[in-house]
């Protein structure tokens, strides 16, 4: 009675994928976290920081300025933080930490420019002795809004996309590399010959920059 050998059958795995589950994870969130933030420095930088009144020929008149007349830091960071998020999938190993270091940074740095803004008073004096043409003028009445904490915090979450960057960047695909890592579609592999009898494969063969005739 003969024995037949079983034979294993390769399954696919996980460890296959281009991306780790991990690196996908982490991926998105950077991608939401970076975006979520940026947006949110961009809107609130342009709302109302402060607010108060100026002595305007015996009277008051009431002022206020907005987060880019206070300081434009955190708007100028928050692009910049932007372009690194997306400028992280064109460079590879120590070119993608610089980068990601710089998204860190750039959050760090808003977030910090935001919170120091918070209680600044210059934008509106310098705003008072505009109106009154007084260079001395001082606002009375100073008041503050909430929204450069707000504006911090969407630089915190920058930060956050940075420091994910940081953490999990080398398992993210990176533009142009789909074919150039062991284990994924076509790595290794060359295209059959062309077959001569078949015009079509032959300039399929010529569009992919191959010799339609199999030669080295």
């Amino acid at each position: 009675m003969g024995y037949v050998s079983a034979v294993p059958v390769p399954q696919p795995r996980a460890v296959r994928a281009a991306v780790p589950a991990g690196g996908r994870r982490s991926l998105a969130a950077a991608l939401l976290l970076g975006a979520l933030g940026a947006t949110v420095v961009l809107l609130s930088a342009g709302q109302t920081w402060a607010g108060g009144a100026a002595s305007v020929g015996g009277g008051s008149v009431a002022i206020k300025v907005d987060g880019a007349s206070v300081t434009g830091v955190p708007t100028a960071l928050a692009i910049v933080g932007l372009a690194a998020l997306f400028a992280v999938f064109a460079v590879r190993r120590t070119g993608r930490t610089l980068v990601a270091g710089l998204l860190a940074l750039s959050g760090a740095g808003a977030a910090l420019a935001a919170v120091l803004g918070a209680s600044d008073s210059a934008a509106l004096n310098a705003e008072a002795a505009r109106i009154s043409g007084d260079t001395a003028a001082a606002v009375a009445d100073l008041t503050h809004t909430a929204w450069p904490y707000v504006t911090a915090a969407g630089a915190v979450l920058i930060l956050l996309a940075g420091l994910l960057a940081l953490r999990f960047g080398k398992n993210w695909p990176a533009m142009g590399g789909r074919y150039e890592r062991s284990g994924t579609p076509g790595a290794g592999r060359r295209a059959p010959a062309a077959d001569p009898d078949r015009p079509e494969e032959l300039w399929k063969a010529l569009d992919r920059g191959e010799d339609p005739t199999g030669g080295e």
